[in-house]
């Protein structure tokens, strides 16, 4: 099907564009919904900035149909939820048959809000078979627009009371819908996924240069004991291993992919994967990648993409052409009492991540670490050249995600401030399935046309992090911690590639008159924070390291080679302007102490 033509209103916070282009990412993995900027095509979607979060249900209007992305709306899950309403969504306990899930106490419902609670007939809607879903990204929370006197729904199965309304992403059970609606026997940017699990290669090839060669098995005595795939059950499953316990220096082991053909205009792929190392230091597990030319080019050529011996990598590279992965482990020098294993093998041609981080225990040393204990991420460098690092402040039942910009190798070709650009924080959910995730994310950009509720401006935007990301609560659902590990993934983009909209003429006038004096006030801050001896201590995940990475680790690899919508009905839907975010809400903004340090990253990440 073709694409959906949209465009971007001027009036659209940066934060806002940033975060509708993720969601589009999110439509093209999952589903055969595509997006595209609108040249001149006489019907398409106009998102605008208005009074909240809304969208028609289903196409009503010819020519521009606008969608409002308001203040407070720019989350991931809060754009697919109002762009499933403009592709044909009704709200989930709208369907015909919620009785039988749901109760509306409709005397605890704000007065002149009880429409929103109506159902919507058989003869107008259509589930397409699939069943109630309380995890459905379009469904009310138990509070939605209660009058403060009780849960305006109540789940009849109590277990998902406070399930209903999640603001993750779309749900498995959303996107199956979407795929039928639109009856979608495809993808637009998912490439392939193997877990191994029913002891299969998924059509991979092997080779050896040695007897020791990849082999499929469900335990190796250096380790792992299990699968990743089955974690934490332990259930017997299958992953791919080479060992390097015997043999000579030099031998290798060869797992390609089956032939890959790119689809996009824009030349991006993602291979991520999990990886146990349990041989030798020396041992090395390639990345490489085969780009044939043509269908009669039976041979390729091969490129290095990266080497592998014990910590993260990620690579870039454009492809282009028709194209193999391929791993191989190359055994090195010393004495090996394992080697190498991967599971979970996916590949999409959406932009990886920029950092990963994982972190071992990671409950326990939330619970147990001094409160506002931060881990900090290694430095790592934005495609522009700003170095910069993520923060994750632990507080026993909760914790926020930071990114702090640092000294680096590029400090004096920058420009100083740097705005509009975006950071992304992601708690990935690590289902083995990629396109069942359901991730928690933030977005922060730095905006130097801000303003606050006073009309005043504000150079770095509301907050350089989240004081509040998630609670312990909610990273027990899912598959946020597996194998009792929790991974963190996140991206710093520049304005050209976040945005890839017309670029405006910035007043420049606010930064560089007020520069020198917020530099000398985030000088004072700081002197401050020590003496309220507020904890800004790093826990070394390893010895003289940053984090702790647990045997089975990922590793994300950047290989840098529609018609019309359903009309139910004229029907508005407008929503709370309460889908702001927890962390607005948390007690803990109105201690001061919390102000100092979220002013602190606010300047670090403006004015260092």
């Amino acid at each position: 099907m073709s694409p959906i033509p949209y465009v971007l209103g001027n009036d659209l916070e940066m934060n806002a564009k940033g975060v509708i282009l993720r969601a589009f990412d999110q439509f093209r993995l999952k589903s055969c919904i595509d997006f595209k900027p609108r040249d001149s095509e006489s019907n398409y979607i106009s998102v605008k900035k208005l009074s909240g979060c809304s969208s028609f249900v289903g196409r009503v209007q010819s020519r521009e149909q606008v969608l409002s992305i308001g203040r407070y709306c720019d989350q991931i899950s809060t754009v697919e939820h109002e762009f499933l309403h403009a592709l044909g969504f009704y709200h989930e306990q709208s369907r015909y048959d919620r009785d039988k899930f749901v109760t509306i106490v409709s005397e605890n419902i704000i007065k002149g809000f009880e429409r929103n609670f109506n159902k919507v007939s058989i003869e107008s809607i259509t589930t397409h078979g699939t069943p109630y879903d309380y995890e459905s990204v379009m469904h009310y929370s138990k509070n939605a627009f209660t009058n403060g006197n009780g849960s305006t729904i109540i789940t009849k199965d109590p277990k998902f009371q406070n399930v209903i309304g999640q603001r993750l992403e779309m749900s498995p059970s959303d996107v199956q819908e979407l795929n039928l609606l639109y009856k979608c026997n495809s993808t637009v940017a998912f490439k392939m996924n193997c877990g191994f699990s029913k002891g299969t290669v998924c059509e991979m090839n092997q080779c050896s240069q040695s007897g020791n060669g990849w082999e499929m098995v469900t335990q190796v005595d250096g380790g792992p004991s299990s699968d990743h795939t089955s974690l934490p059950s332990g259930s017997p499953g299958y992953f791919m291993h080479v060992s390097t316990a015997s043999g000579k220096k030099g031998d290798s082991a060869w797992l390609e992919t089956k032939m890959i053909s790119p689809k996009r205009d824009c030349p991006v792929q993602c291979l991520q994967f999990y990886y146990y190392h349990s041989g030798s230091e020396s041992d090395v597990l390639n990345i490489w990648m085969r780009e044939f030319q043509d269908e009669q080019d039976n041979k390729g050529t091969l490129r290095l993409m990266g080497q592998i011996t014990g910590n993260l990598h990620h690579v870039s590279l454009n492809a282009t052409k028709h194209f193999q992965v391929e791993f191989e482990v190359h055994k090195g020098e010393g004495s090996s009492s394992g080697g190498f294993s991967i599971d979970d093998i996916s590949l999409s041609e959406l932009e990886c991540p920029h950092l990963t981080l994982q972190i071992d225990d990671f409950e326990e040393l939330l619970k147990t670490s001094k409160f506002g204990t931060f881990v900090y991420s290694p430095r790592q460098y934005s495609s522009e050249g700003y170095a910069y690092r993520v923060a994750i402040r632990l507080t026993r039942t909760y914790f926020g995600m930071y990114v702090q910009l640092l000294s680096g190798d590029y400090d004096d070709q920058l420009k100083w401030p740097c705005p509009q650009r975006q950071v992304t924080f992601q708690m990935l959910d690590q289902n083995p399935e990629v396109q069942l995730q359901m991730s928690k994310q933030r977005s922060i950009t730095t905006d130097a046309t801000l303003t606050n509720e006073n009309n005043e401006l504000m150079f770095a935007g509301p907050l350089m992090g989240r004081s509040y990301f998630a609670s312990l609560e909610e990273i027990k659902s899912r598959n946020f911690l597996k194998g009792k590990s929790a991974i963190f993934i996140s991206s710093f983009q520049g304005k050209a590639v976040v945005f890839n909209v017309k670029s405006y003429d910035w007043n420049w006038k606010f930064t560089t008159k007020y520069f020198k004096k917020f530099k000398s006030l985030y000088n004072e801050l700081e002197i401050l924070i020590k003496k309220l001896r507020v904890d800004f201590t790093c826990v070394p995940a390893q010895e003289g390291g940053d984090c702790s990475f647990l045997p089975w680790s990922p590793v994300i690899h950047q290989l840098s080679t529609q018609s019309q919508s359903r009309c139910d009905g004229l029907e508005i839907v407008s929503h709370q302007n309460a889908w702001r975010t927890a962390e607005q809400q948390h007690p803990l903004h109105k201690q001061s102490i919390s102000v100092l340090v979220g002013l602190l990253f606010v300047f670090r990440l403006g004015l260092e």
